[in-house]
């Protein structure tokens, strides 16, 4: 299996709309030239939400599908990650449908959500085709108590050890969805304490994005970036694209000896 992409970019998330930022790439038109330029500006995958003609969030394997195909067309090889992010709309049983249906070479999957209602033995099946069918899953942390979940279960032998790659998020719960590099202690802590073998990465919202990012890089994760999370650069202007939070993360990993 694949390391994850040590910069992945998250364009669109599931709620922002372009009312948020008219930067947000929405269609798959939109996500494929977004993907080509975070590309140049340095970002080695993708991580993407699929929109319906509304512009809502939608679990779609058609749409998946053709993003997929589209992203390999002009980018052959690049990361490529779908989500089965429910956003309070979609159940455990529907996310697991999605990812049997695309059978995508990666995908993120938030524990808490693909656990919840389902029993042991359908969550330990769930994994267990994953890791037969070469699907590379990473895990979404919410806080400790998700990584401790995470470490039962695999303990457990309901998620495979080999290949566990992971994603803390930060901020997500905080006032105002912000975070700041001090909040990686005790989660990362705690992770590379009980799976220390862990490929994982760190997503951040708020203006300290990239602080976040370059404390993780020093602990010796990987980074996840873009408007999904936050749109502000360090000195608080407002990117206009995906690619220049990008551009300013490469720089500063490189400022910093963390190229």
């Amino acid at each position: 299996m694949r390391p994850l992409p040590r910069i992945m970019v998250a364009p669109n998330g599931a709620r922002l709309t372009k009312a948020d930022h008219p930067g947000v790439p929405v269609t798959i038109p939109e996500i494929v030239d977004c993907a080509v330029a975070c590309h140049r500006a340095g970002a080695d995958g993708i991580h993407a939400h699929v929109r319906d003609a509304d512009g809502g969030h939608v679990l779609d394997a058609g749409l998946y599908r053709e993003l997929l195909a589209e992203l390999d067309l002009v980018l052959p090889g690049f990361y490529t990650q779908i989500t089965t992010e429910a956003v309070g709309r979609y159940s455990a049983a529907e996310q697991r449908a999605l990812v049997h249906a695309v059978r995508p070479a990666a995908v993120s999957v938030a524990l808490r959500e693909i656990t919840l209602d389902a029993e042991p033995a359908e969550t330990a099946r769930f994994f267990g085709f994953c890791h037969e069918a070469g699907i590379e899953v990473q895990h979404i942390l919410y806080d400790v108590a998700d990584i401790e979940h995470l470490a039962r279960l695999v303990d457990q032998g309901d998620v495979p050890r080999a290949g566990l790659r992971a994603l803390i998020v930060l901020g997500r719960y905080s006032a105002g969805q912000k975070s700041a590099p001090s909040d990686l202690d005790a989660p990362a802590g705690v992770l590379l304490g009980l799976l220390p073998d862990t490929d994982w990465a760190v997503c951040a919202f708020g203006a300290q994005e990239t602080a976040c990012l370059i404390a993780a890089a020093k602990m010796g994760g990987k980074a996840r970036i873009g408007f999904e999370n936050n749109r502000l650069n360090t000195d608080l202007s407002v990117a206009a694209t995906n690619a220049e939070r990008v551009a300013e993360l490469v720089a500063a990993l490189e400022a910093s000896g963390q190229s």
